[in-house]
């Protein structure tokens, strides 16, 4: 019921009713604007704030803002139209954010394996590549995530290897130019994953030897699958150039699960860390208390200086 039926419901037209309203509009209104942003740069996603923001990724996005944060990050950005990654790229360079990474379209994160060494699916991560240059000058991105696929289980474990950093390699000559760094991403999904471990992903990172070929270390996905968090990241950290955050269990935000976000942080900060670390991860509660309770997290747990 809207306020001008529940007046001529009622027929109360007293100060306290108006008093009532005035405190209702401003429960209504979600957060103030937060006076500080973070330590690190932490990166939401599409549909993380919606609640409050409402299904239109643009304010979501001043949203974001609003709540001191500096980035964000679009799995699916090459998806969309182009009108709608050049407003999101405005959007962003108006507001002084940055732009996460994406995900470069091969067809699926098992599919097209580049473990095989076969051309044609060479091509189709190639043509991948090249679509990306293009969506990533609109949106001012400088990280795509590459997933090379599954096992090629009839080939030895060492020419899978060699044909993933070959086509890498390709891959690189593509972005290169461009300052594109395309950031490989080991996964926890499925044991059918080619890329699993963050010592593998370092080994290949070191065959392409190119600038343009990085780590993303996802904190989520290594936890599962190694968890040593802040020793392999150390071991490795000379070719991490990205890093996604998710609690373990469940994929929700930092201290919903059984890692030490405050310190894992912390660490990360003492590297002199300056890069986007991705919200990929989903709300632990539903509505705006879930998303009020996600920022008071990330507020926790950044509070480790």
């Amino acid at each position: 019921m809207n306020r001008s039926e529940f007046i001529k419901s009622s027929g109360l037209l007293g100060l306290s009713l108006a008093a009532g309203f005035s405190a209702q509009a401003s429960n209504n209104k979600g957060p103030e604007k937060a006076e500080k942003t973070f330590n690190l740069d932490y990166a939401p996603h599409a549909g993380m704030f919606a609640a409050h923001a409402g299904n239109n990724f643009i304010d979501q996005i001043k949203f974001m803002h609003d709540q001191g944060f500096r980035s964000i990050e679009d799995n699916g950005m090459m998806g969309r139209p182009i009108a709608m990654q050049e407003e999101i790229g405005n959007t962003l360079a108006k507001l002084g954010m940055t732009m996460g990474v994406f995900v470069v379209d091969k067809g699926g994160n098992g599919a097209n394996t580049l473990a095989a060494g076969r051309q044609e699916y060479i091509d189709i991560f190639l043509k991948g590549c090249r679509q990306a240059v293009d969506v990533a000058k609109r949106v001012n991105a400088k990280w795509v995530t590459v997933v090379p696929g599954d096992f090629e289980r009839n080939l030895p474990i060492g020419i899978q290897t060699g044909n993933v950093i070959e086509a890498l390699r390709r891959g690189a000559e593509i972005l290169e130019p461009h300052g594109l760094i395309m950031v490989l991403e080991p996964l926890s999904d499925t044991p059918n994953l080619f890329l699993r471990n963050t010592d593998q992903t370092h080994l290949i990172c070191k065959g392409v030897n190119s600038p343009s070929c990085k780590i993303l270390y996802d904190i989520y996905h290594m936890q599962k699958n190694e968890g040593n968090l802040i020793p392999t990241m150390e071991k490795c950290w000379d070719e991490i150039a990205y890093i996604q955050i998710g609690d373990n269990p469940g994929r929700r935000e930092p201290t919903t699960g059984e890692i030490n976000y405050r310190n894992v942080f912390k660490y990360i900060d003492s590297k002199g860390y300056k890069g986007v670390l991705g919200m990929e991860h989903g709300n632990s509660l539903p509505g705006k208390e879930g998303e009020l309770a996600l920022i008071k997290a990330y507020r926790e747990v950044d509070g480790f200086k």
